[in-house]
């Protein structure tokens, strides 16, 4: 029988130490293709290059895995593994990450992990996001293998119900202290930020971005509680933003009258 096909991918480079780990994972269960910058894209959310030209190299990073490093964004690194690399066969797997730090709660809209996984889902394939709690580029990832690779085998099995993509962080714990898989929202939390200013040596300002994460959601179905107390968290997300229980209040709306004068000017 043909094996699965998993397609990796991340945000933090194609030679981070957590899409080595990941790779290491997936060729146990299946066939891998590797599509991931060039260079870290943290933070770059859902961005797509438009303005210039996308270059695409393979490379010979991993032993027996077909890889490519990317000059764009996560997000590109997943259209051009559907559009010119995988003409003729979708990915029955796609797997993003290991992110080198949480991309719980609101971070999920920042996340380059994230929107390279959700870029996959639109396209109809079941899409994980992995994230560690560990920001250090020199960070061991062996912890996360068992539970990644449990995700991972169980996605390719039974697929996935109601849902096209998972946000799963892992905290910086030993294997042995990790409690388990726990399913749940994602906590009201943002950031609090700051720009930190000053002066280049020609005299110019600039400003770096600085801030400090605040959750006041102390509830015990949140990705933020799980994560506090020892487990996995699993929030299942998707691309509609709609906010379905709104539109009855805003239904109101479809009777308002343009105003003509308005146009005048």
């Amino acid at each position: 029988m043909k094996k699965p096909l998993i397609l990796v991918t991340n945000d933090d480079g194609i030679t981070a130490r957590g899409i080595k780990a990941l790779i290491e994972v997936a060729q146990q269960l299946g066939d891998v293709i590797v599509v991931a910058p060039d260079s870290p894209r943290s933070g770059q959310g859902h961005a797509i290059t438009l303005e210039i030209p996308l270059r695409l190299h393979k490379v010979d990073l991993f032993e027996g895995i077909e890889a490519y490093e990317c000059s764009g964004t996560p997000v590109d690194c997943v259209k051009l593994a559907k559009n010119v690399l995988l003409k003729d066969r979708l990915p029955d797997l796609c797997v993003s990450g290991i992110n080198h730090g949480s991309n719980a709660s609101i971070n999920i809209i920042y996340s380059g992990t994230m929107s390279a996984a959700m870029e996959a889902s639109v396209e109809g394939v079941p899409s994980i996001g992995f994230s560690f709690l560990n920001y250090s580029h020199q960070a061991d990832f062996s912890a996360c293998k068992p539970f990644v690779k449990a995700l991972m085998k169980n996605t390719l099995e039974k697929g996935m119900e109601q849902a096209n993509l998972i946000n799963v962080n892992i905290p910086n714990l030993p294997v042995e202290q990790i409690k388990g898989f726990r399913v749940c929202r994602a906590a009201e939390a943002r950031w609090v930020e700051e720009f930190a200013e000053a002066q280049d040596p020609r005299g110019q300002k600039y400003y770096w971005l600085t801030g400090r994460f605040v959750n006041e959601d102390t509830k015990d179905d949140t990705d933020i509680w799980a994560l506090e107390h020892g487990y996995i968290s699993i929030v299942p997300a998707m691309h509609d933003l709609t906010n379905f229980p709104a539109i009855p209040k805003f239904k109101y709306l479809e009777s308002l009258v343009a105003d003509s004068s308005a146009m005048v000017g």
